[in-house]
């Protein structure tokens, strides 16, 4: 999924489900899954096994194992990518707007065909604003896990 683009799946998703949010959810949602899945499973992949090993020979069960000795090595990976993908997906959802498939992206392709620049203004500056608001939320989350 990560090779096709999210305004074809937002095609695809508006021809089964029909123009709207839930089309633009299921764009955004197959987009995402198939980044997130493969980056968490490299970091799975490339994780001490030494400490896994270490607590395991402890007796620890193996939910205990995964709690104490996986997840602390891959959780800032995860947050990391997850935080990534959601800065991603705020600016993705507009465009998903063009093409029926919900959000702030209808509103905004309405105007400009309404001619009605003064609100066309209001909503790019808001979604500039969006956008550099989740930028540096997302830059400053990264910057506490790592």
């Amino acid at each position: 999924s990560r090779s096709v683009n999210t305004v074809v799946w937002g095609l695809l998703f508006v021809a089964i489900f029909g123009p709207g949010p839930v089309a633009g959810i299921f764009s955004v949602a197959a987009r995402s899954i198939g980044f997130v899945g493969k980056l968490i499973a490299e970091a799975i992949e490339e994780i001490d096994v030494g400490a896994v090993e270490a607590i395991e020979a402890t007796g620890a069960s193996k939910m205990q194992t995964l709690l104490i000795g996986v997840l602390p090595q891959v959780m800032p990976v995860i947050l990391g990518t997850i935080i990534y993908r959601w800065d991603i997906n705020i600016r993705e959802s507009t465009v998903l707007g063009f093409v029926g498939a919900g959000g702030i992206g209808i509103v905004l392709y309405s105007s400009i065909n309404l001619f009605s620049w003064h609100e066309v203004s209001v909503i790019l500056i808001s979604i500039f604003g969006v956008v550099i608001l989740s930028e540096y939320l997302s830059i400053k989350i990264r910057a506490r896990i790592t």
